[in-house]
């Protein structure tokens, strides 16, 4: 187990075989895990296991099998969350540790990419502390008072509402 701050995960293979899927009701603990880890770390908010719960059907989750004496697990979580006919939010966006690096976090982005698309979506956004990957990932960086009002009604639920610091960034999927 990899513990940081009494969050706990577990110690996946690095080289373990990772497969796509959508999120079930028995990944919620897993994706909490994961999220808190990192949330712990300052890089992303952290989600109750109650909203996860509401949202379960937003997720893709990176399944990693048992490999070389390891367990499988989570090795990676990404949700799309409609918010407006026409824009969705990409959140939730977490990778184990031991699977940084290679390419993971850009699938997971790809998979709510394709759904969207999917949907007939004309654009996609993200709240996030890393512009540099969002950047590789074809989005842009955008003034946070130019997004549609229901993000802000949202937002008005966070407990970072009055000294939010995360960047916003937009991509078209048109």
């Amino acid at each position: 187990m990899l513990t940081l701050d009494s969050i706990a995960i577990p110690d996946l293979h690095p080289d373990a075989p990772v497969a796509t899927r959508k999120a079930r009701l028995t990944d919620i603990e897993a994706i909490h895990e994961l999220i808190g880890y990192w949330a712990a770390r300052g890089q992303m908010l952290v989600r109750s296991k109650q909203l996860l719960a509401e949202t379960i059907r937003d997720f893709f989750v990176l399944e990693a099998a048992p490999h070389e004496g390891r367990p499988g697990g989570l090795a990676g979580v990404c949700g799309l969350h409609l918010l407006a006919p026409d824009l969705a939010e990409v959140r939730g966006l977490a990778v184990h540790p031991a699977f940084q690096g290679k390419g993971l976090g850009k699938t997971l982005v790809l998979a709510c990419e394709a759904e969207g698309r999917a949907l007939g979506l004309p654009a996609l956004f993200a709240w996030t502390y890393q512009q540099k990957f969002f950047e590789a990932c074809g989005y842009t960086r955008i003034d946070k008072t130019n997004l549609h009002p229901k993000v802000w009604s949202e937002c008005q639920r966070c407990a970072f509402f009055e000294n939010c610091n995360e960047i916003a960034m937009l991509r078209s999927l048109d």
